[in-house]
């Protein structure tokens, strides 16, 4: 069946390649035309050599069950994402000036604290915040960075407005797999690239490396930077070893490492030990280093903490970060832009109800079957309710986890994500879209050009997570004519 876009509907929501049934936007309009005059074999065909692709490439995540943790082929929609660049330009100027904020936020938290002083942000949400770390205070890393790899999550509305539904400080995930979706889709629509003015992103790899190598203690024009994994198991895995190939970098596990008399971290080689200047590290706080935090780890390096407070070892992302990947802590952003900046946000929060405050929880509970909410340091999509299509039980025992836990959730409206199609059944059909961009900062910042495009593949689903059953697209930055 080929694709007829005047049959095409997205109800009332924004789609983002068609306006109207039978109107593309003027910056999907090549695309379109060229996916309508396609055949049902041939779509077939493209979306089959896609999945060839996926398995012959060894693109893959791992999904954790009762029943052991499953290997997946990346789920892929041949379908792109269209976003013109002239859009973009705003948006990419929005995720620098957020992250920056935020990183002037954690080194402060960490040393003057001055916006608690001045009453911006109070202080009684660290009290309970899981990821602050007090054996971070006084560290002052390089640049004052400590989130020097960001994966913000955008969502538009029904005007088709960006805004940013949370911020990932902490070990973002999600970049490889927008790399490797261009790659495949080059394989599948080479013809594609001839007529559309695309802007690249296999620049990454390069700018990520750059990044890193302007945090090295030690001046060199090629300092030694690991990437640090859990191992096999860790659902990432794919990613870990990814960037470590495309930066031509060492993938190691903690037990590669060790933190020798001199409070500096040496890798294992057959030449004998090898001192390493950066960490990129994909494990989370509490398991890097059983010295410090969790003795029963495996996973880490005893002594690391010891070697990047003395500024022996650079970690990205630093220790700590997690204190403003905190979906409490989100809702103050706006608030930081204006406080450490002086300029109004470029892009916009979602609106919020913080649970810890009783006027806004008495809200919440009143509307929990309107709203979504969240615990403040979940991720993946777990532990959150979406509440108009919860059952009337579901509601009833997730406010009793509220009011037992207020601190530990917010709510949000369920904002209608805009749509995109996807290919099924040989035709387009309309899916829930999000985008998770990467900001990088070190001595620079680098935006990636568009991002990761994530979709809910089951109809009428707003959850977009690979690990909850979503998939993902190209997201194309078009240079217009």
């Amino acid at each position: 069946m080929k694709i007829d876009w005047q049959n095409y509907h997205s109800g009332h929501f924004y789609d983002e390649l068609i306006s109207a049934p039978g109107k593309p936007r003027s910056e999907t309009k090549h695309l379109t035309q060229y996916l309508a005059s396609l055949s049902g074999e041939e779509l077939q065909e493209r979306k089959l050599s896609a999945e060839l692709a996926i398995k012959t490439m060894g693109i893959s995540f791992t999904v954790y069950s009762d029943a052991g943790n499953i290997d997946r082929e990346w789920p892929f929609d041949i379908i792109p994402r269209i976003i013109p660049q002239r859009e973009w330009q705003k948006t990419e100027r929005g995720l620098i000036q957020r992250l920056t904020a935020l990183n002037l936020f954690i080194n402060d938290i960490y040393n003057d604290q001055k916006i608690i002083k001045d009453k911006v942000v109070p202080s009684y949400l660290f009290e309970d915040s899981v990821n602050f770390r007090k054996e971070c205070m006084g560290m002052k890393p390089a640049y004052g960075v400590w989130s020097h790899i960001c994966g913000s999550d955008l969502i538009r509305d029904n005007h088709g407005e960006f805004f940013v539904l949370e911020d990932n400080l902490r070990v973002p995930s999600g970049v490889s797999y927008m790399l490797e979706n261009r790659k495949v889709t080059k394989r599948v629509f080479p013809e594609l690239f001839e007529n559309h003015n695309i802007v690249p992103v296999t620049d990454y790899p390069n700018q990520l490396f750059d990044t890193l190598a302007s945090l090295s203690p030690r001046k060199s024009d090629r300092p030694e930077i690991v990437v640090l994994t859990p191992g096999i198991y860790n659902s990432a895995y794919f990613e870990h070893s990814y960037l470590a190939q495309q930066m031509g970098v060492e993938l190691v596990e903690g037990s590669d490492l060790v933190v020798d008399s001199d409070d500096c971290v040496y890798m294992r080689s057959i030449d004998g030990l090898k001192r390493v200047d950066v960490i990129y590290r994909r494990i989370d706080d509490l398991f890097l280093d059983p010295e410090m935090f969790n003795p029963d780890s495996v996973l880490g390096v005893r002594g690391l903490m010891r070697a990047w407070l003395k500024g022996n070892v650079a970690l990205a992302n630093a220790p700590g970060a997690g204190v403003a990947d905190d979906k409490v802590i989100y809702t103050f952003v706006p608030d930081m832009i204006k406080y450490y900046l002086g300029e109004e946000p470029i892009l916009a929060n979602v609106p919020s109800y913080l649970c810890v405050d009783k006027k806004q929880c008495d809200h919440v509970l009143a509307n929990l079957d309107k709203l979504v909410v969240k615990p403040a340091n979940e991720s993946g999509g777990y532990g959150m309710i979406i509440g108009p299509q919860a059952s009337k039980k579901e509601l009833e025992e997730f406010a009793l986890r509220i009011k037992a836990n207020p601190r530990n959730y917010m709510a949000q409206p369920l904002i209608s994500l805009s749509t995109a199609p996807i290919l099924t059944n040989g035709n387009a059909e309309p899916r829930h879209i999000d985008l998770r961009p990467f900001v990088l900062q070190g001595k620079e910042h680098c935006v990636t050009p568009g991002g990761l495009t994530r979709v809910a593949m089951r109809k009428g689903s707003y959850v977009v997570n690979s690990s909850q059953g979503g998939g993902s697209k190209d997201t194309w930055i078009v240079v217009e004519d």
